[in-house]
């Protein structure tokens, strides 16, 4: 597994404690980057939502199904995750928004550029932003819907200033590790754009027009942290 491109990706929406979210962006950035890469996953990026003041999102890769599994076992079971766990979950009110997705292609996951990680004690976060949208349908998806994707979604992205750097879809395989819930039953295409500031992603939005037919989408509107990799 490269540092970005995972076969298996988790789209985590946490709702925390009002005013709780910078405590746990401190903790998380301070001791559970490294501890949890460590074990063999990938923390791809963490965000604060600018839509919602207390919720944290954050993006973490894996190699497959069974790494995975193997990966949060020694996370959850070691001694970084037991010294925190209490301040961590003394933050948080809900932890199960979580979408298990995929890459949609082979060349769609997230980009491995050799971009680097600030490092432990790093405060000021970047000015950049990232953009979320996920598409929820009715059924999964096929090489119809991401055809169409291709064809007219992306040409509209590209006209209101901005191109997917990443599109994931839903991960059907079971959650071998139920002590962290996953949602089930939905069929999700989700996607990524990054954004140099908060005028440029405010542009695209007022810009973008979607081809017929096409949605319902919910846009999460991301600004990384000090020390996330995607910013």
């Amino acid at each position: 597994m490269t540092a970005l491109r995972c076969p298996v990706v988790e789209l985590r929406q946490y709702t925390l404690r009002p005013g709780q979210r910078d405590v746990l962006i401190e903790l998380f950035d301070r001791e559970f980057v490294e501890s949890q890469e460590e074990t063999g996953m990938a923390i791809l990026g963490q965000f604060r939502d600018l839509d919602a003041p207390d919720r944290f999102v954050w993006l973490r890769g894996f190699a497959g199904m069974e790494s995975r599994l193997e990966a949060l076992t020694r996370f959850y079971g070691g001694p970084v995750w037991k010294a925190h766990a209490a301040q961590a979950n003394a933050t948080m009110v809900d932890v199960d928004d979580v979408l298990l997705l995929r890459p949609t292609s082979a060349s769609s996951g997230f980009p491995t550029d050799g971009r680097a990680r600030p490092p432990v004690g790093a405060t000021v976060p970047p000015p950049s932003r990232v953009l979320a949208s996920v598409h929820l349908r009715d059924r999964p998806v096929d090489d119809e819907f991401r055809d169409h994707f291709d064809r007219a979604v992306r040409p509209a992205l590209a006209d209101a200033g901005a191109t997917p750097i990443a599109c994931l879809e839903t991960e059907y395989a079971e959650n071998t590790f139920p002590a962290l819930a996953v949602r089930a039953g939905e069929h999700a295409f989700v996607w990524f754009t990054w954004f140099a500031g908060d005028a440029q992603l405010t542009e695209h939005l007022r810009r973008l027009a979607w081809p017929a037919g096409f949605g319902p989408v919910r846009h999460l509107r991301l600004a990384p942290t000090a020390r996330s990799l995607l910013r």
